[in-house]
């Protein structure tokens, strides 16, 4: 995870003045990695550093702060009656509109004490800028140094049903998740959707999949089997990392003979993946949704779909 940048500025247009808590460094055992980072307002927050007491102290101190930048240390454990034994290095930091606009899109690196830039920091600097090596967030010389976060999958999400909608709600606090959510028109979709998703009504749905990176995920779930086809066939001509159909193996079936009779070979059609989910968790929608998403997000999938791209 890197500088959430997309996340402080929303932040910031709702709330005003945050306070960004980020862990800068840990020695031994800690619930969160180093740059997991919180933002704080006076009546709210969003994220976590690892909840339990080291995370409420932080967040209670935050909206009390009065300097613009803060670096404290924490020994977990029988000081705070939390299990980890290890100490976490917590930078809190205030902005606001102004602070945003000095920030840097590709690395946020900032002095936590000292002002001159050390060498080290500027050969991390120049390599994330011209050779896009991203350092690994944490302290370096007095600076605290962290990679502007870019989310890493493209995901398309066709449909804005009830399962389309769980959907949404599981996946988009996830970081690494960039989603755009596909459906006929406005009124298919709800009238809060989370940060981060990008919401596109098209009257044709289909004509939009060859906008979509050759790398993207695609989840087909649309109210339409004649819709889901033709976004199946779409896809088979137009490439992609992961494309996932729900439906029964019925359905699949009928479309396993469908696309084959649109010209498509076995070995392509059986690239999609169909059904998707895990039945033994039922039909209702959330459910659906949360063996998808354990489905797509599995550590052996992905690196199924290493292997897929190296080869």
């Amino acid at each position: 995870m890197g500088f959430d940048l997309e996340a402080l500025r929303e932040a910031i247009k709702t709330h005003g003045k945050v306070v960004r808590v980020v862990i800068a460094g840990i020695k031994g055992s800690s619930p969160r990695e180093v740059g997991t980072a919180m933002l704080v307002w006076q009546d709210g927050q969003s994220g976590t550093i690892g909840g339990g007491t080291l995370e409420f102290q932080a967040a209670e101190a935050a909206r009390s702060q009065t300097v613009p930048s803060r670096l404290t240390h924490h020994a977990l454990g029988p000081d705070m009656g939390q299990c980890c034994g290890g100490a976490v290095s917590l930078l809190s930091e205030v902005y606001d509109k102004r602070a945003l606009e000095t920030l840097d899109d590709t690395i946020v690196a900032r002095a936590v004490s000292g002002d001159q830039m050390p060498l080290s920091v500027k050969r991390l600097m120049a390599a994330a800028r011209g050779q896009g090596i991203a350092p690994e967030p944490g302290l370096v010389d007095g600076w605290m140094l962290e990679p502007v976060h870019k989310p890493a999958r493209d995901l398309w999400i066709w449909g804005a049903g009830h399962v389309g909608r769980a959907l949404v709600d599981v996946l988009s606090p996830l970081p690494d998740l960039a989603i755009t959510w596909v459906d006929t028109g406005p009124e298919r979709f709800p009238d809060a959707v989370p940060t981060g998703v990008t919401v596109v009504p098209a009257a044709k749905p289909a004509e939009l999949v060859r906008h979509a990176p050759r790398e993207a995920e695609h989840l087909v779930l649309t109210y339409s089997h004649n819709l889901d086809l033709e976004l199946c066939n779409r896809l088979l001509s137009h490439d992609f990392r992961f494309a996932g159909l729900i439906g029964s193996a019925t359905k699949w079936a009928r479309f396993r003979s469908r696309l084959a009779a649109l010209g498509h070979p076995p070995e392509r059609i059986g690239r999609i993946t169909c059904p998707i989910g895990d039945p033994v968790l039922g039909k209702h929608p959330q459910m659906i949704a949360v063996g998808v998403a354990a489905q797509i997000l599995r550590p052996a999938r992905q690196n199924e779909l290493k292997k897929d791209l190296s080869a």
